[in-house]
Protein backbone atom coordinates (compact mmCIF):
# COMPACT_ATOMS: atom_id res chain seq x y z
CA UNK A 1 0.00 0.00 0.00
CA UNK A 2 1.06 3.83 -0.68
CA UNK A 3 0.90 6.00 1.62
CA UNK A 4 2.23 9.61 0.71
CA UNK A 5 2.26 12.75 2.32
CA UNK A 6 1.06 14.46 -1.44
CA UNK A 7 -2.54 15.08 -2.62
CA UNK A 8 -2.09 12.48 -5.49
CA UNK A 9 0.19 9.82 -6.64
CA UNK A 10 2.33 10.34 -10.11
CA UNK A 11 1.27 8.28 -12.49
CA UNK A 12 -1.34 6.52 -10.57
CA UNK A 13 -5.53 8.31 -11.44
CA UNK A 14 -7.35 8.40 -8.02
CA UNK A 15 -10.18 6.26 -9.12
CA UNK A 16 -12.06 6.25 -6.08
CA UNK A 17 -11.87 8.35 -2.45
CA UNK A 18 -13.16 6.16 1.10
CA UNK A 19 -12.99 8.72 3.31
CA UNK A 20 -10.35 9.59 6.37
CA UNK A 21 -8.49 6.92 7.95
CA UNK A 22 -6.53 7.35 10.95
CA UNK A 23 -4.26 5.55 13.32
CA UNK A 24 -3.02 5.84 16.74
CA UNK A 25 -0.08 4.82 19.13
CA UNK A 26 0.48 5.76 22.36
CA UNK A 27 4.18 4.41 23.91
CA UNK A 28 4.40 4.99 27.80
CA UNK A 29 8.65 6.15 28.74
CA UNK A 30 10.01 3.68 31.13
CA UNK A 31 11.42 4.84 34.36
CA UNK A 32 15.43 3.70 33.21
CA UNK A 33 15.08 5.26 29.65
CA UNK A 34 13.67 8.55 31.43
CA UNK A 35 16.80 8.11 33.71
CA UNK A 36 18.89 7.74 31.05
CA UNK A 37 17.92 10.28 28.83
CA UNK A 38 18.33 13.12 31.85
CA UNK A 39 21.77 11.95 32.13
CA UNK A 40 22.16 12.27 28.16
CA UNK A 41 20.51 15.50 27.78
CA UNK A 42 23.07 17.15 30.61
CA UNK A 43 26.13 15.60 28.94
CA UNK A 44 24.84 16.10 25.47
CA UNK A 45 23.67 13.67 22.49
CA UNK A 46 21.16 12.05 21.26
CA UNK A 47 18.81 9.41 23.15
CA UNK A 48 18.58 6.23 21.71
CA UNK A 49 15.99 5.05 23.69
CA UNK A 50 13.51 7.80 22.98
CA UNK A 51 14.31 7.90 19.57
CA UNK A 52 13.37 3.93 19.44
CA UNK A 53 10.31 4.47 21.23
CA UNK A 54 9.18 7.23 18.96
CA UNK A 55 10.23 5.02 15.83
CA UNK A 56 7.94 2.12 16.93
CA UNK A 57 4.98 4.51 17.63
CA UNK A 58 5.35 5.93 14.29
CA UNK A 59 5.04 3.04 12.46
CA UNK A 60 2.21 1.47 15.22
CA UNK A 61 0.33 4.63 14.02
CA UNK A 62 1.08 4.00 10.34
CA UNK A 63 0.01 0.37 10.56
CA UNK A 64 -3.85 0.95 12.34
CA UNK A 65 -4.05 3.72 9.43
CA UNK A 66 -2.89 1.51 6.43
CA UNK A 67 -5.14 -1.43 8.18
CA UNK A 68 -8.66 1.28 8.54
CA UNK A 69 -7.57 2.02 4.59
CA UNK A 70 -7.61 -1.39 3.56
CA UNK A 71 -10.81 -2.05 5.62
CA UNK A 72 -12.48 0.94 3.57
CA UNK A 73 -11.38 -0.61 0.32
CA UNK A 74 -8.53 1.69 -0.24
CA UNK A 75 -5.12 1.01 -1.74
CA UNK A 76 -3.21 3.94 -0.97
CA UNK A 77 -3.27 6.75 1.99
CA UNK A 78 -2.66 10.32 0.18
CA UNK A 79 -2.39 13.66 2.66
CA UNK A 80 -0.76 11.71 5.54
CA UNK A 81 -0.01 13.95 8.34
CA UNK A 82 1.77 12.37 11.57
CA UNK A 83 0.85 14.64 14.73
CA UNK A 84 3.06 14.05 18.00
CA UNK A 85 2.14 14.80 21.24
CA UNK A 86 3.33 14.36 25.24
CA UNK A 87 0.25 13.21 27.02
CA UNK A 88 -0.25 11.46 30.52
CA UNK A 89 0.61 12.83 33.75
CA UNK A 90 3.70 14.67 34.10
CA UNK A 91 3.98 14.14 30.31
CA UNK A 92 4.57 10.90 31.02
CA UNK A 93 3.25 9.32 27.24
CA UNK A 94 3.92 10.09 23.83
CA UNK A 95 1.01 9.65 21.75
CA UNK A 96 1.97 9.47 17.68
CA UNK A 97 -1.61 10.10 15.53
CA UNK A 98 -1.51 9.74 12.00
CA UNK A 99 -4.51 10.36 9.32
CA UNK A 100 -4.95 10.49 5.48
CA UNK A 101 -7.37 9.66 3.03
CA UNK A 102 -8.02 6.60 1.97
CA UNK A 103 -8.21 6.34 -1.78
CA UNK A 104 -8.21 3.86 -4.34
CA UNK A 105 -5.55 4.42 -7.29
CA UNK A 106 -5.12 2.54 -10.48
Amino acid sequence: MILTTTPSIEGKPIRGYHGIVTGEAIVGANIFKDFFAGIRDIVGGRSAAYEGELRTARELALQEMETAARDTGGNAVVGVDLDYEVVGQGGSMLMVSASGTAVTVG
